[in-house]
């Protein structure tokens, strides 16, 4: 159980630390962060985009099975979760945006909008989506 809530709390956070990477990620240009994992392997572009894709589906597994095991938690205990996760990440972002410049916090407010936003686009998808499954059945 608290091995499975660590966990949540990790991939919880990962979108924080997405916020705060440059744009286009960790490998945007040619350059890179020292200490990125693969930063020093001087990957070729095909090689970068098919370890990015299979990080992305080690990312998507990972949260497939982590909603399986999370769903066999009681209700109090699924919401109870997801109010101390929200509560840190609002946290995190607040001390991430402390620390930036006013013409950074400006930037980092507008991405988190448009996140946000995405983030309710696909939610209203999914709706959609379950909606347009059970109509069919």
């Amino acid at each position: 159980m608290r091995k499975t809530l660590i966990a949540l709390m990790f991939a919880a956070a990962l979108p924080t630390v997405a916020m705060a990477m440059p744009e286009g990620g960790p490998h945007h240009g040619d350059h890179h962060r020292g200490g990125a994992p693969f930063a020093q392997l001087d990957l070729s572009r095909e090689q970068r985009q098919q370890i990015g894709k299979l990080m992305g589906e080690q990312m998507k597994s990972r949260q497939e099975i982590t909603k399986r095991y999370l769903e066999k938690l009681p209700a109090a205990d699924q919401k109870a979760l997801e109010d101390e996760l929200k509560a840190k990440k609002d946290k995190t972002q607040a001390d991430i945006r402390a620390l930036l410049k006013p013409d950074q916090q400006k930037k980092f407010d507008e991405l988190k909008k448009e996140q946000e936003q995405r983030r309710a686009e696909w939610d209203e998808f999914k709706a959609w989506k379950a909606e347009k499954a059970t109509k069919a059945q």
